[in-house]
Formats: structure tokens, sequence, C-alpha cells
């Protein structure tokens, strides 16, 4: 069975896309990620395109915890009745608005910069709904889908993988000029740990947080 997607593509930095991904399952939606406040108006207007509308967004799936995923969380939670799912390990980062909350501690330049751009304003901050971590199952949600957890990029880093064969892999894989790892990284050895991990499944799309979706082949060849 096809599954069918929405892309919602808004720029991030430096003309650098992110997406966030509605996908249809059956009378309703799910949202994986959400893009962040300030294209607020892109998604709304996407999501009423597609027929997203308060009532039938079953869930909200966040893959991690930064800005640019989880911007607009607390906003269409309010506005669409709907749960807002991520792992644990990343929850503290929504809840205060600092993207370093359980990573590597920055310098002293790098965190004031991070803290002026890159952060969590106190309207968009929140606690998640409903943890999740290694295995949870969405059918309850009527999304034959399971998470994997695959930090590295944040300990706290999902990806979902459909029944049948769709990764949806946040920021551990990109595809702004060629599939590749993702370039943001905080834990390498766990960040090469999730990438080998993706071996033992099997995968056809990949549906990257930054990028266009691509194959796994076309990542292997990239990868040569």
């Amino acid at each position: 069975m096809t599954l069918e997607v929405n892309i919602i593509t808004t720029p991030f930095i430096l003309n650098t896309p992110v997406n966030c991904y509605l996908v249809r399952v059956g009378d309703g939606f799910i949202l994986i990620d959400t893009a962040k406040a300030g294209k607020r108006a892109t998604v709304e207007k996407a999501l009423e395109s597609a027929g997203c509308r308060p009532g039938n967004l079953k869930l909200i799936i966040l893959t991690h915890g930064d800005f640019d995923h989880c911007g607009n969380a607390a906003y269409l939670r309010e506005k669409f009745g709907a749960k807002i799912a991520m792992h644990d390990a990343d929850s503290g980062i929504v809840e205060h608005g600092d993207m370093f909350q359980g990573r590597a501690k920055p310098n002293v330049l790098v965190k004031a910069m991070s803290g002026l751009f890159f952060r969590l304003g106190k309207p968009d901050r929140f606690k998640p709904d409903l943890l999740i971590t290694e295995g949870y199952n969405f059918s309850e949600y009527g999304f034959d889908a399971k998470v994997l957890h695959l930090p590295g990029h944040s300990k706290g880093h999902i990806g979902i993988l459909t029944a049948g064969g769709d990764l949806f892999c946040g920021d551990l894989l990109a595809n702004t000029n060629k599939p590749e790892v993702w370039s943001l990284v905080d834990d390498p050895a766990a960040m090469n740990a999730s990438v080998e991990r993706l071996r033992s499944f099997e995968i056809n799309t990949v549906y990257p947080g930054h990028g266009k979706p691509f194959s796994v082949e076309q990542f292997t060849a990239a990868r040569r």
C-alpha cells in the first residue's frame, strides 16, 4: 500500500530547507515534525490545503526537540486538539526551550548565539503528552509504523519506520546536496551506530528532516 505523504518544506538557515510530513491515515492525519514558529502560516496553509482540520489530526510526532522541528507543536496541539509524542530524552529541550539540554556543552559564545537565534520562545514551550521509545507502535492511531531510537544528533532522537519500509529519519540523514549523514552531530559514536543500525531494516524511501526524500540505494552510492 502506497503511503500518502504531503511534504511541507520551509526555509531553515542559509536557504537550507527543513521538512515536516503530513501522512494520511484512514480518515485522518499524522504530522511528523512541525517546522519553526516563524513559518507557522506556511504550515497551517499546507495542512488546510491537504484537508487537515481540527478533529482529524490524530497525532503530532516529533523526531527530536530542536526548534526547527517542534516550533509549532504547542500551537498546533491547541488548535487541532492533537497529542504530541516524542522521546523522553529530548523532552527537557522543549520544556525549557534550551537546545543544549542533554547535549554536550558548547563554548560560551556559541551558547549565547544559540540562545538568541536557535531557541523556543516561552509561548512555544510545552510538555509532551506521550513519551515514546524504541519499538512503540502507532497502530492505535491508524498508523502502521514503529519508533526506532536513533541517537547521535540528540539523545532522544527517533526515526519512524512504517510497515511498508518508509523511514522518517529526522536529522539522522539529510539530502540537501546528496544523501548523507546530517552534519550537526552531538555524539559522533552514537550517530555512527544509529546509521549502521539502519542496515538491519528493510527500508525503501527515506524522508529526511532536511532535503528531498531518497532511496537507501542512493544513500549507499553516495557514501562510496
